[in-house]
């Protein structure tokens, strides 16, 4: 691990990959066949399941769980206590009453694209995929796919704006046009998606 500052009481198996100059607090987990990109910081009681990818840049605060087979693109932030699930019908046991192993369900992921924010506390329910750029506020519950750029907030979470890169709120404009307060960049409406001009 080249450049790599890892919590003394972090448990990393020694089949995930860690790709360099990453941070991992204390406490926290990353497990067998994970793969953590370039300048990942991983806060303190951070679980990260089995074979989960992590993109280069992206920050996971505090508190953090993120079970397989999750996909979190480059440059994204996951909020302290966000819980990304990998299980939209949960069970203990099998209705033969017998405990429920690895081999009895079907774990399905969430997908997080490039710049995406996942707020405080919010929760993502699998299957689900958060677009580029996309923002979930703090304390959302995310059911239904997320459009690049939308701002979404609520439980379960409804769209109720856009934001751009900055993640700052876009000013829509009489024209249709939509621009960012804090860079001044422009984008539009095509087909119903939000794009970048």
């Amino acid at each position: 691990m080249i450049n790599n500052r890892i919590g003394t009481s972090a448990a990393i198996s020694e089949n995930a990959v860690l790709e360099g100059n990453i941070s991992v607090w204390d406490f926290s987990q990353i497990r067998e066949d994970a793969l953590i990109g370039e300048n990942v910081i991983i806060g303190r009681n951070v679980y990260i399941g089995a074979g989960v990818k992590i993109g280069a840049n992206s920050k996971i605060q505090n508190n953090a769980l993120i079970y397989e087979p999750a996909i979190i693109e480059d440059g994204v932030f996951i909020g302290p206590g966000a819980i990304l699930t990998n299980d939209r019908n949960p069970r203990a046991i099998n209705p033969d009453l017998s405990q429920k192993n690895k081999s009895d369900w079907i774990s399905t992921g969430v997908h997080i694209l490039q710049g995406a924010a996942i707020g405080a506390g919010a929760i993502c329910i699998s299957p689900v995929r958060i677009g580029r750029w996309a923002c979930i506020a703090a304390g959302s519950v995310v059911t239904k796919d997320v459009e690049d750029f939308a701002l979404v907030m609520g439980t379960p979470a409804r769209q109720v704006g856009w934001v751009g890169k900055s993640g700052m709120r876009l000013i829509e404009h009489e024209s249709g046009a939509f621009t960012c307060p804090i860079s001044s960049e422009t984008y539009s409406m095509q087909e119903g998606k939000l794009i970048e001009n």
